[in-house]
């Protein structure tokens, strides 16, 4: 008797000790399957993941068109409308921003456009001269977010104030105050690569009067008025 007694102490102790050991298995694989459920679950994962630094910089190169310009010339006899005029033509140049806030950006902007002089109201008319003209704007632009257009695409609006040189690289080059208003429309489909569209009014002050060669010892004085134009272009937009 003695011995089957020891045996079934035996037994239940074996078995008092498979219980404890398959109980703490059994919480330690809860413990880890509720770690793992917190480590992969979307708010705690959205709070490990570090936040991502705001973008400062913007960088626009383009390509647009721009529209003539005319200067009329000075003196002229009373009742003729006499004048130069700068032909529309293609245009390119590249912008680089800075962004003071997130929808504010403060842009450097150079813009050059490849064209000719050619004059109206005039007898003899003078022969077409080809001139270069590069434009330094300070562009100040802010952009808006508006519940009818998808969350990447902003449109803004913005002013500009800087200089227009004008020059056919051999008679003739004049510098003068010129300013813009205008507006677009920037898409930013990922984080660090965008597209632009920009439309703006750049009027010229070409006051004090501005000389011209016309060729064959022609000179004409321009002057005393706003030279209109307008531009539209469009180029890719990175940001960093």
């Amino acid at each position: 008797m003695i011995p089957s007694v020891g045996i079934r102490c035996y037994r239940r102790s074996v078995q008092i000790g498979a219980a404890v050991v398959t109980k703490k298995a059994i919480d330690a694989l809860a413990l880890g399957v509720a770690l793992l459920f917190m480590a992969f679950s979307p708010p705690l994962r959205a709070q490990q993941q570090p936040e991502q630094k705001p973008l400062h910089f913007d960088f626009t190169p383009f390509i647009g068109y721009r529209t003539s310009m005319s200067f009329p010339i000075e003196p002229h006899v009373s009742g003729t409308n006499p004048s130069v005029v700068l032909d529309s033509s293609p245009s390119f140049g590249a912008s680089f921003g800075v962004r003071l806030q997130e929808d504010g950006l403060v842009e450097f902007r150079w813009a050059r456009q490849d064209s000719y002089f050619h004059s109206e109201n005039v007898s003899p008319p003078f022969s077409r001269q080809h001139v270069i003209l590069d434009q330094f704007h300070g562009d100040f632009s802010h952009e808006y977010t508006l519940d009818e257009l998808r969350p990447w695409m902003k449109p803004f609006i913005m002013l500009s104030v800087g200089a227009t040189h004008i020059s056919n690289r051999n008679d003739f080059s004049f510098t003068r105050f010129s300013f813009g208003i205008g507006g677009g429309m920037r898409f930013y489909p990922t984080r660090h690569v965008g597209f632009k569209i920009q439309a703006e009014y750049v009027p010229v002050l070409i006051d004090p009067q501005a000389t011209v060669v016309c060729g064959g010892g022609c000179i004409v004085h321009v002057g005393s008025t706003l030279g209109s134009q307008g531009e539209v272009f469009v180029g890719p937009l990175f940001r960093f």
